[in-house]
């Protein structure tokens, strides 16, 4: 899905080998019933994967902000004698890799290289297909199509309905929380819906937990856009596609969740089997009111 980059042939392997690292971790935590403590470091280490296998338990502890029996026990979670048990595996699926010399970046640029390493973890994640297809599929059968995003994550999915409204014939933004959410959520089922989609970003709103889960009570599939596999929406959703968010500046950063918002919206175009007469339906009669400027 993604093109040529015009880098060097080492920085390329380089590149290839943190953001495979980044998918062998994300392999090796799932299917596993983690506690919160346990989703939050392996987050932790799916962010830091390159140092993942370099830490000692007192230091993943501290940058996962636990105790560091809380990092014994989670290593055992995983079917390993220990933490020392689970370093030596990962160093051995992940050799060493090359150090980037960030010595030069001021703050500013971190945050730049801190994302540009979120959309190169998103491009190894999608070297399989299938999870994102199916959600395709998912989101184009569902008439109504609920989009889901409170907070944070308004933006996103402001973004994905505005898109999604060209080629679907009736999507709906649930931008409201409470009772409200729980209203809307009803009267999409009553009209037909079969799936939602909704986008999650930390810090996770209490409201779209129990969104989510008063959705699928309703027999909705829901899928989901959120910063981590682990985050504390993965429970409540059927088919979950993380894209990491930067935390280098006061606010988070989302461009990975917002690549995956339009990488969505192409999956669903495919397979909608009228979409792109609905696009030059759509650009026919912009033309023709004069919408923009170009």
């Amino acid at each position: 899905m993604a093109g040529g980059s015009g880098v060097p042939a080492a920085s390329d392997a380089s590149t290839a080998s943190g953001a495979s690292t980044a998918a062998r971790l994300q392999a090796l935590f799932e299917g596993h019933r983690l506690t919160p403590t346990q989703r939050r470091i392996a987050h932790c280490m799916v962010r830091r994967a390159a140092d993942a296998p370099f830490l000692s338990s007192v230091e993943l502890a501290e940058l996962a902000g636990v105790s560091q029996p809380s990092v014994t026990r989670f290593a055992v979670a995983l079917g390993f004698d220990g933490y020392p048990a689970l370093r030596k595996h990962l160093r051995d699926v992940a050799p060493a890799e090359p150090e980037a010399d960030e010595g030069s970046y001021n703050e500013y640029q971190q945050a730049v290289q801190s994302e540009i390493d979120n959309l190169r973890h998103l491009a190894a994640l999608l070297a399989d297909p299938a999870p994102v297809v199916r959600a395709g599929r998912l989101l184009a059968e569902s008439r109504p199509l609920p989009v889901l995003g409170l907070r944070a994550a308004s933006a996103q999915a402001r973004g994905f309905g505005y898109f999604a409204r060209k080629v679907h014939p009736d999507v709906r933004l649930l931008d409201e929380g409470g009772t409200m959410l729980d209203d809307r959520v009803d009267a999409a089922k009553r009209a037909g819906a079969t799936a939602l989609l909704c986008f999650a970003l930390p810090r996770h709103p209490r409201e779209v937990v129990e969104g989510l889960e008063y959705a699928r009570e309703a027999g909705l599939t829901v899928v989901t856009v959120a910063d981590s596999a682990f985050a504390p929406v993965a429970r409540h959703s059927d088919l979950l596609l993380p894209a990491a968010v930067g935390t280098g500046l006061a606010f988070d950063t989302a461009c990975a969740p917002m690549l995956l918002g339009r990488v969505l919206l192409e999956a669903m175009c495919d397979a909608l089997p009228d979409a792109q007469a609905r696009l030059e339906e759509f650009d026919a009669k912009a033309a023709e009111r004069g919408l923009f400027v170009e």
